[in-house]
């Protein structure tokens, strides 16, 4: 089994794991259904296709359907990140520069400059971006015609977009948690691509630790291949695992230190909650949007914290799995 020792052949592997048509994608039915038809729509009429939002958590596939959208109609994608984005010169430059149903994907849309976003409104209605020429009371604008474009962007925060924004995508789908029988085929897929053995039983706890996500699935399955490789064995067994899950510090439901330190000070300090998001913050020392976006969703999911009214709040099951 080839080697894993840095940073950007770990990145290779990333792309080489990622799918790149419908057809492969696993999991996310109904978007891939309903992708399927606003695509080979606009193949048939020979036109580009409508503008795409994705939004959900991190490591859910985002990034992997702007590509995918790319691949299905045949054109170029143009990819840059929204912090990226701070002047109106940064998006004129990418629009300007555009070819003939070209596909421009902006990630991490949430975090556009404002009035970088207003200059998109112009580009998506009309297709035309306003510049500004010279400085001064001799300064004048000009109207740029673009080529058709298709514009597809994605955010785990689809709450700080703002609702002009939103209105002019014409589909937006919500990428949501995969069922482990999804987790579970992904994890196959990928192993036969890194060309590696796993026990059904390993994969079995590999999913039930990946956090409903592909993107630490495959973390995960890289991480054991490293610890098989490493003892000399050409399976990745129970042992491996488990011994993999004590390197990268988490237990076997993909609790991490930060999640289990979270729920313990609710635990303790507020004697089980509610708990103020603001408090929350100040007693973990936590930025209340890596609370929201990083912790709060899985921990929710498997029935661990509740947000009510008051607060947060840690459950029986909590309490529970943390005394084990």
């Amino acid at each position: 089994m080839p080697k894993v020792n840095t940073q950007s052949e770990d990145r290779f592997i990333d792309d080489l794991l990622r799918p790149t048509s419908l057809k492969d994608y696993i999991g996310q039915e109904k978007i891939k259904k309903s992708l399927k038809i606003i695509l080979g729509a606009a193949k048939k009429r020979n036109e580009p296709s409508d503008h795409l939002l994705f939004y959900g958590q991190p490591g859910l596939g985002k990034t992997t359907l702007a590509t995918i959208v790319a691949k299905e109609m045949g054109a170029n994608l143009r990819t840059v990140s929204g912090p990226n984005l701070s002047k109106i010169g940064d998006l004129a430059a990418i629009l300007s520069n555009l070819e003939s149903n070209d596909i421009i994907f902006i990630d991490e849309a949430h975090r556009m400059n404002r009035a970088v976003e207003e200059m998109l409104y112009g580009a998506i209605d009309n297709r035309k971006i306003n510049l500004s020429v010279g400085k001064g009371p001799s300064s004048r604008l000009i109207a740029m015609e673009l080529q058709p474009f298709t514009l597809v962007s994605a955010t785990t925060r689809i709450n700080l977009l703002s609702h002009p924004l939103r209105s002019r995508f014409g589909a937006t789908f919500r990428i949501d948690y995969y069922e482990n029988k999804d987790i579970a085929l992904i994890i196959q897929r990928s192993a036969e691509i890194l060309n590696c053995r796993a026990s059904q039983s390993a994969i079995e706890k590999i999913v039930k630790a990946s956090r409903f996500t592909p993107r630490i699935a495959n973390r995960l399955l890289k991480r054991a291949r490293d610890v098989a490789e490493v003892k000399n064995s050409d399976l990745i067994g129970d042992n491996i695992v488990v011994e993999t899950f004590e390197m990268l510090g988490i237990d076997e439901l993909g609790l991490e230190f930060h999640d289990r330190n979270l729920l313990e000070i609710i635990i303790k300090q507020f004697k089980g909650g509610p708990v103020g998001i603001n408090a929350l913050s100040a007693a973990s020392g936590e930025e209340k949007g890596v609370i929201e976006t990083v912790y709060e969703p899985y921990l929710t999911k498997i029935g661990f914290l509740q947000r009510t009214p008051s607060g947060r709040m840690a459950t029986k099951e909590a309490r529970e799995w943390l005394d084990r």
